[in-house]
């Protein structure tokens, strides 16, 4: 392979024949004790991209190295846990220790098994599936507890003989773990705040120059994958992030600064409504006075007239 193109991997049997694995039980899922695995192979580093849902939990004994968060070093060592949907690309990256040392475990999942189940569709609607690698989640001991209650509950289900009931059972069992893992991010947005607040500071004053004439005349209204991409990490995350400390969306934060700026000129010049929006980045000026409206309650001439009386 050259360059950088991820290797596709269809099917989690070719993924575990490539890590060198035992057989899974059931061609649409497969769960693994991570510390079973005793050698890693030497194209670990190879970037990989799937076509199914990829859970793991990991600790490394010792904790050798410092994970990052965002721009912090972080402060969970107990354990981290990620989440990929089919279609990501990611990669491992051993340590160069003499042997294996870790413990966890490792959940795979395809779409099919998941089908005609309520899990099927929901599944899209976990956001944490968006987050990049080093937004992981970083459990307490008594979250890793529960976590890892319910990978061997997964383990201890999907090792039996399997019957009509067993799918059923995986799926709620999937379910749950899931629902503490939202549960979980959202404690951890709170328990760093002071990071989170730095990165809204960021933010803040990303947008401001972002809507300065000049950057604007430049660049256009800003995306949220641009802001995103400023702050280094996703813009699945950073909405997450900013709905928890603000009640509004990346795009709302956005919208909202289109809107202070579009007041102050027209409040304070004599500019007309089109030549403000084409300052502003709109393309077509009906385009900004229907989102002055909507998010304001009245036209653009109509906020002027009020506002100078």
């Amino acid at each position: 392979m050259s360059g950088n193109l991820p290797l596709k991997i269809k099917g989690i049997s070719q993924l575990l024949q490539l890590r060198g694995l035992p057989k899974s039980k059931h061609p649409l899922i497969a769960v693994f004790d991570i510390a079973t695995i005793k050698e890693l192979p030497n194209h670990l580093e190879t970037p990989l991209t799937t076509d199914f849902y990829f859970i793991g939990l990991k600790q490394f004994l010792p904790c050798v190295v410092k994970m990052k968060y965002g721009q912090q070093e972080q402060d969970f060592d107990e354990g981290q846990m990620r989440f990929i949907a089919p279609g990501q690309v990611f990669s491992y990256y051993a340590y160069p220790t003499e042997e294996i040392n870790q413990s966890g475990w490792l959940l795979l999942v395809h779409p099919d098994f998941l089908w005609n189940s309520p899990l099927a569709k929901k599944i899209k609607q976990y956001e944490f599936f968006g987050y990049s690698m080093h937004e992981a989640l970083f459990l307490s001991e008594q979250e890793e507890l529960t976590m890892k209650g319910l990978f061997r509950n997964i383990e201890q289900e999907y090792s039996t003989n399997i019957d009509q009931f067993s799918q059923g059972i995986i799926i709620s069992l999937i379910e749950s773990l899931l629902g503490y893992a939202e549960r979980f991010y959202q404690r951890q947005f709170i328990t760093r705040k002071i990071t989170h607040h730095s990165i809204a500071n960021q933010l803040e004053a990303l947008l401001e120059k972002a809507f300065t004439p000049e950057i604007l005349a430049q660049n256009g209204i800003p995306t949220v994958k641009y802001i995103s991409g400023q702050l280094n990490i996703s813009p699945n995350y950073l909405s997450s992030l900013l709905k928890m400390l603000t009640g509004n969306s990346t795009q709302q934060h956005i919208q909202e600064k289109i809107i202070e700026k579009a007041k102050e000129r027209l409040v304070t010049t004599d500019l007309s409504v089109n030549e403000i929006a084409f300052e502003l980045g709109f393309e077509y000026p009906q385009s900004f006075s229907k989102l002055f409206r909507t998010k304001t309650n009245y036209s653009p001439l109509a906020f002027r007239k009020f506002s100078r009386h």
